[in-house]
């Protein structure tokens, strides 16, 4: 057998992640995901309690996986974090109200919150796990009702985007939120032929084609693009000549 072919094979189904990242990108994921959930436990702490919050806590911690792990991707934007949890946990509170089945109401809030969210535009999986909260957190999150919108799902999103932007932001090669990117540069390297002008509606149409929901901005697959374009006329200036 093959080993080599067998890797790529199984690389390929199982789409396993094997981007080179810096042992200092993954320190400062560490870091900033310690510091985040540790505030975010603080939190949960003094408005439920360890043992009612947990779950709530393991949404967050979800959250904190994409802010300071992916913290250039959609998904981990502040709308997606904010407008994510608050919307979830609205409607599994509603549906923790309204809906006496507990099952068909734990069913009906992530349902409800994954179309509300694609709908508002702030899709953020762990939105579907704070919308779970809000039915099966127990006795304390019900007595809450609407309040718990407010604390300790509101102020425990906008502690880990707090902790997120000035943490972030003190590495140079990490902006957050993404916004705060610098422009992208053109290469202006020997040999090198940028991109031509490519617009937001071209991004849109493409996208449209696709009609899937694409984790990544369109930043970001600008700069892939102009370092793979790079890259690839390096290699053939590069090449040696017969």
């Amino acid at each position: 057998m093959d080993l080599n072919l067998f890797w790529k094979n199984l690389v390929h189904v199982l789409q396993i992640q094997v981007a080179p990242i810096s042992l200092a990108e993954r320190g400062v994921s560490i870091v900033g995901g310690f510091l985040g959930i540790f505030l975010v436990i603080a939190i949960s702490n003094a408005t439920l309690g360890l043992n009612d919050a947990s779950m709530l806590i393991a949404s967050m911690g979800a959250s904190a996986v994409l802010l300071f792990a992916a913290p250039h991707g959609v998904m981990a934007q502040p709308w997606s974090i904010l407008g994510g949890h608050i919307v979830s946990a609205l409607i599994g509170v509603c549906c923790a109200l309204f809906i006496p089945d507990l099952f068909l109401a734990a069913a009906a809030a992530v349902a409800i919150a994954i179309g509300v969210m694609q709908l508002l535009g702030c899709l953020h999986p762990p939105g579907g796990a704070t919308a779970l909260v809000a039915v099966l957190g127990g006795d304390r999150v019900h007595e809450l009702g609407f309040q718990f919108v407010l604390t300790p799902v509101m102020l425990n999103a906008a502690t880990l985007l707090i902790v997120a932007f000035l943490f972030n932001n003190f590495f140079k090669w990490r902006r957050y939120p993404i916004a705060m990117m610098p422009p992208l540069r053109r290469s202006a390297s020997k040999g090198h032929v940028p991109y031509k002008d490519i617009s937001h509606a071209d991004f849109v149409a493409a996208l449209s084609e696709i009609d899937t929901f694409i984790d990544i901005t369109e930043q970001d697959l600008l700069r892939i693009y102009d370092l793979v374009t790079r890259h690839e006329q390096n290699s053939r200036n590069n090449k040696p000549h017969n």
